[in-house]
């Protein structure tokens, strides 16, 4: 006979304990504020807008938009991951309030989340950002008559592209990618085994002597992997096609990991001839891929003290006078220069506002005659380029002296959403458009904080939460 299970308590209760607890919400908490405060009808017109352009079909049950609306801005305000952010909706009482679930028993799951997370993508968080920006404009919290711009890389949490890596990554991955999809490639699997085991010993050997051994011999181990790795290619190409030939039929995952070795394939026919490159050359090629898993990263030369160049995306910040941001994503490498991001970002604040801001400040790095004049025409009074070598000011005295402080000042906030709080830089993100959508998301919640703050100082209210 079992022994009886002792209880957690020697003390028992002397009725059950409640598994549904009453608890009233301060009023004066953050979340309470927030709500309050948004205009959630002209939010769901304006999400219903965006998800209406992306999708090819309104089949299916319709949306809890309300609450998938704040669990997004849940999200934005406090950095943590989807199963995290359905476990705080779930029992967190003003998280529930905000997502205007205190009546239900229902709570999106964090797949749910996520799928309207990136079916918003970056784009239409960035239209979400906008809709709080201008409600600070129209309280009187931010004055778009003012901008300051500058531009800054979102770094990603990827590993140093090291080109040896990068080729161990893409053998290993077809290794177990194969494997998944099932009978279709198992000869594949058989055929290039070898291969594999010599990929496997090549990497061994240069991690245990490369670094002992002269830069002749390190580039000649190099080359013998890209030799074992363009073998691998050439047996996936040949295996990836027969699959087509055939018109096997895939499904669920054998078919998501087929289309992920095939956009393997793809990735390491550019890569490679890259690589060769520079073991021929010692230079590194244009456009050069440095992540096999989110190939549109790009190096971006910052110049910085301990950090000379980051992994990611490039981004164009613009700071209204109140210390509302705004964010652009760069398409390419070059879209946003800072030669070309200091005209780029006053166009964009007339695209938002209707017109340009009274007075412009930006760093050296936008200086240039033909910037000047085109700033001026766009409608600039107060032109703050920072002047080059022996160039004067546009302008003197305090109105030079605010521009200074203004374009300071967007430095702050690019720090402010790089911090922990925020995530903005190195988000946990497998692909550059989740990557955008985090970068606007980490803006958007610098902004809500900003904003319910400044509203409940204007009405004295002490925040808490």
């Amino acid at each position: 006979m079992a022994a009886r299970r002792r209880p957690a308590s020697r003390q028992g209760e002397l009725y059950t304990r409640s598994r549904r607890p009453v608890i009233a919400i301060d009023e004066n908490h953050r979340y309470v504020q927030m709500t309050e405060e948004l205009d959630w009808t002209e939010l769901e017109e304006l999400v219903q807008a965006i998800r209406m352009a992306k999708l090819k079909s309104e089949a299916g049950r319709p949306p809890h938009l309300r609450a998938l609306i704040g669990a997004l801005v849940f999200r934005a305000t406090r950095r943590m991951t989807y199963r995290e952010t359905e476990d705080q909706i779930r029992h967190y009482a003003p998280a529930r309030y905000l997502c205007a679930l205190t009546e239900s028993d229902w709570t999106p799951d964090a797949n749910t989340i996520q799928d309207f997370e990136q079916l918003l993508g970056e784009d239409g968080v960035r239209r979400i950002n906008e809709y709080v920006v201008k409600r600070a404009v129209t309280e009187g919290l931010a004055d778009p008559q003012v901008m300051a711009a500058d531009t800054t890389a979102q770094e990603a949490a990827i590993p140093y592209p090291n080109e040896m890596r990068l080729m161990a990554t893409f053998v290993s991955a077809i290794a177990v990618g194969a494997k998944h999809v099932g009978a279709a490639l198992k000869g594949f699997v058989a055929r290039a085994g070898e291969l594999f085991q010599k990929a496997k010993r090549k990497l061994r050997e240069f991690r245990l002597f490369g670094k002992n051994k002269a830069k002749a011999v390190r580039m000649r181990m190099t080359a013998q992997m890209a030799d074992i790795v363009a073998g691998v290619q050439s047996k996936l190409r040949h295996a990836l096609s027969f699959v087509d030939e055939r018109r096997l039929w895939l499904r669920g995952f054998r078919k998501v990991a087929w289309s992920r070795l095939n956009r393997l394939r793809l990735t390491m026919e550019t890569l490679l001839p890259q690589i060769r490159y520079w073991i021929r050359t010692g230079w590194v090629a244009a456009n050069k891929i440095v992540n096999l898993q989110i190939p549109e990263l790009y190096a971006i030369v910052r110049g910085k003290i301990g950090k000379e160049v980051e992994f990611g995306l490039n981004w164009g910040i613009r700071r209204l006078r109140g210390g509302f941001l705004l964010a652009t994503l760069a398409k390419d490498k070059r879209e946003l220069h800072d030669s070309r991001y200091a005209t780029r970002a006053v166009r964009d604040h007339i695209t938002l506002f209707g017109k340009a801001p009274r007075a412009y400040a930006y760093d050296r790095g936008g200086w240039s005659s033909a910037n000047v004049a085109e700033v001026k025409r766009l409608g600039v009074r107060d032109v703050g380029l920072a002047p080059q070598g022996q160039a004067r000011w546009l302008v003197a005295g305090a109105v030079k002296d605010r521009l200074i402080s203004e374009r300071a000042q967007v430095e702050a906030g690019i720090g402010a959403i790089k911090s922990g709080k925020y995530g903005f830089s190195r988000p946990a993100a497998k692909s550059a458009a989740t990557m955008g959508a985090a970068g606007q998301r980490a803006v958007l919640g610098f902004n809500l904080n900003k904003l319910i703050r400044a509203l409940a100082e204007r009405q004295a209210v002490e925040l808490v939460g």
